[in-house]
């Protein structure tokens, strides 16, 4: 340490984030879908959020339904109670649920 400072590096105050290239785009990371084992024929959407967590409750699930934040095989859906099959995946926010047998 020469006349009281250290060595170290220290970033200039006008530094700035790098900019991204032209024409590119962030992907995000791909979340792992959660399995739910389908006992019967069908699920009610609200009642596999609930169950899997995607939603705290039923009622919280009914409310991501209808307002268009729960995606069904790729495709937004708008009914709480809609029947949700064996081989579907449902997606909420980064929750993604593939419904198997």
């Amino acid at each position: 340490m020469e006349g009281g400072r250290d060595n170290m590096t220290r970033p200039k105050p006008n530094a700035r984030a790098p900019t991204p290239i032209a024409g590119t785009r962030t992907v995000p990371l791909a979340v792992p879908a959660t399995e739910f084992r389908l006992a019967g024929e069908y699920i009610a959407l609200d009642n596999l959020l609930k169950i899997t967590g995607a939603a705290p409750s039923g009622g919280a699930a009914k409310a991501l339904a209808a307002e268009g934040a729960v995606k069904v095989d790729g495709v937004v859906e708008l009914r709480k109670t809609c029947k949700i099959r064996a081989g579907q995946l449902v997606a909420v926010g980064t929750a993604r649920i593939r419904v198997v047998t």
